[in-house]
């Protein structure tokens, strides 16, 4: 991807844009999954993971990452976008993009939890895994549609 723009809005795949700071303020202190997550922990796993930061003009204002092998399985988590850019499509876009990326055409399992955003991921082909526990959600690919297109 590395970077794709729309009016004032950028979205980069490159980690060293990202403002890892803001990113740990925001789940420390506003996010319901990862309230009280500590600094370096916030740090390691963007080091270990698929990244894109989400910017106005040149300020950080979103976040996703992808945790994955790139051949079989994705685990997207830390979406999110600053309430006051929010109701612009933007989570949406950002979502496009990472569901476009070459390497996720071939993955057969991407997950993910929420509690409150399942109509933005059923768009993009997620349903509840468990109507026990209606957090999780993902995308299911059988292997044989995956690996064998002629």
């Amino acid at each position: 991807m590395g970077y794709k723009y729309k009016d004032d809005y950028t979205l980069a795949m490159d980690r060293n844009e990202l403002d890892i700071p803001y990113i740990h303020k925001y789940l420390c202190e506003d996010s319901y999954w990862a309230k009280g997550i500590d600094y370096d922990t916030v740090e390691k796993s963007i080091r270990n993971s698929l990244c894109v930061g989400l910017f106005y003009k040149r300020s950080q204002i979103g976040f996703a990452r992808v945790i994955t092998d790139y051949a079989t399985f994705g685990y997207l988590a830390d979406v999110f976008v600053d309430e006051r850019h929010r109701g612009k499509g933007l989570s949406k876009w950002m979502l496009t993009e990472i569901m476009a990326l070459p390497d996720f055409q071939r993955l057969r399992r991407i997950m993910l939890a929420t509690d409150d955003a399942h109509g933005l991921y059923k768009k993009f082909g997620f349903e509840v895994y468990d109507n026990n526990d209606k957090k999780l959600m993902g995308i299911r690919r059988k292997a044989e549609e995956m690996y064998n297109r002629g």
